[in-house]
């Protein structure tokens, strides 16, 4: 992995390619945490705010592997697609998660509604754009 010399924020092109990234892991970790915060809320299991959110931010980044697994085998076989998947940026996906559950416990007290679910993905989506425009600039890498 050779980084490029010149770094720089001002690249349109990468910055649409980190969003378009952005947004695909997105939707992989909103399906396993919204999935996983909806089901406590329908069925009452007496759960700890603090522990639902934290197996919501796991279901998260499961659906998100899952989904850019499904993504990748368009280009690789199933083993190479897993293998890119599992080392995609964890770093990413945990900011992502995090955010999205703060932003929900913080202004909701951790209960889904569709009046907080724009702001948990609009937190979701730019805590770690500028990492993956870093990583997709500085050394070329992105999952997709």
């Amino acid at each position: 992995m050779e980084a490029v010399a010149n770094f720089h924020w001002k690249c349109r092109h990468t910055w649409r390619r980190s969003a378009k990234n952005t947004a695909w892991c997105l939707l992989g970790c909103a399906i396993g945490d919204f999935g996983t915060i909806l089901f406590f809320q329908l069925t009452g299991i007496p759960w700890p705010v603090l522990a639902i959110m934290i197996l919501a931010i796991i279901n998260g980044l499961i659906t998100s592997i899952i989904l850019e697994t499904i993504i990748l085998m368009r280009t690789f076989v199933f083993a190479e697609a897993i293998s890119i998947a599992f080392k995609m940026s964890f770093i990413s996906m945990v900011s992502m998660e995090i955010a999205m559950n703060a932003t929900d416990l913080i202004f909701a007290g951790g209960v889904l509604t569709i009046t907080i679910i724009p702001f948990m993905l609009l937190a979701g989506f730019i805590t770690p754009l500028p990492y993956n425009y870093y990583r997709l600039k500085k050394y070329n890498e992105s999952c997709h």
